[in-house]
């Protein structure tokens, strides 16, 4: 069992990963926005936590994590103002891996996206610019950082009915259900074949526990 501390706990995908940890034996702190949200995200068994990241400084972030045993970053600023989406998808997150160090919290698991990186390739006129620049920048600073560290990207979300399968190898973007999403990130954070990879992945053949474990058998990346 776990102390996961779940930033950005009433997303769709957060709000489908908080009762598999909490079914799988984790206690889940999961961290949201308003106080109106909390019922919500009681009813998955997780304990809503009140904060705003965006506002929140490094120390902030650290006694929010203390504690805990694992940080899981589902956040996001879902669009909007390219200011925001900078404040939170890139100054926020960064700051939650720099205060996880600093409260001794090793394990780290970043939600990101599947064309995530410096060669994202998205015109700066695009509004989603500021998001892929955002990603980009918080998945280089988890990368360097001296964490146990996994970042997932998944394809194109979708809310199709999920598979419980997934696809690790490929090297194009599709689509995947936000279920499967919930399920990977939930058997990623005890699975040793993540540690310090980036795993992309799409739907699938192959389950998803199986498909996790080949990972240690692939070059990092």
């Amino acid at each position: 069992m776990s102390r996961i501390l779940l930033i950005g706990g009433h997303g769709k995908v957060a709000l489908l990963l908080e009762p598999l940890l909490v079914a799988a034996g984790h206690d889940v702190t999961a961290v949201i926005r308003t106080p109106d949200q909390e019922a919500e995200v009681a009813a998955t068994g997780a304990t809503p936590r009140v904060a705003d990241i965006q506002t929140l400084d490094l120390d902030g972030f650290t006694n929010l994590a203390r504690g805990h045993d694992v940080v899981i970053w589902s956040a996001g600023a879902g669009g909007g103002a390219p200011e925001r989406t900078y404040a939170i998808d890139r100054d926020a997150a960064i700051r939650s891996i720099d205060a996880a160090a600093a409260a001794g919290v090793m394990r780290y698991l970043m939600v990101s996206y599947f064309g995530a990186g410096p060669d994202h390739g998205v015109d700066p006129s695009d509004s989603f610019y500021a998001y892929a620049e955002s990603k980009a920048a918080a998945d280089a600073r988890l990368r360097a950082s001296a964490l146990d560290w996994t970042i997932l990207a998944p394809s194109t979300l979708t809310l199709d009915e999920p598979t419980g399968r997934i696809d690790v190898a490929a090297d194009e973007s599709l689509s995947v259900a936000r279920a499967d999403v919930a399920a990977v990130i939930a058997a990623s954070v005890d699975e040793p074949a993540t540690l310090r990879r980036t795993v992309r992945f799409n739907t699938g053949d192959v389950p998803i526990a199986e498909a996790l474990r080949t990972l240690a058998e692939a070059p990092h990346a």
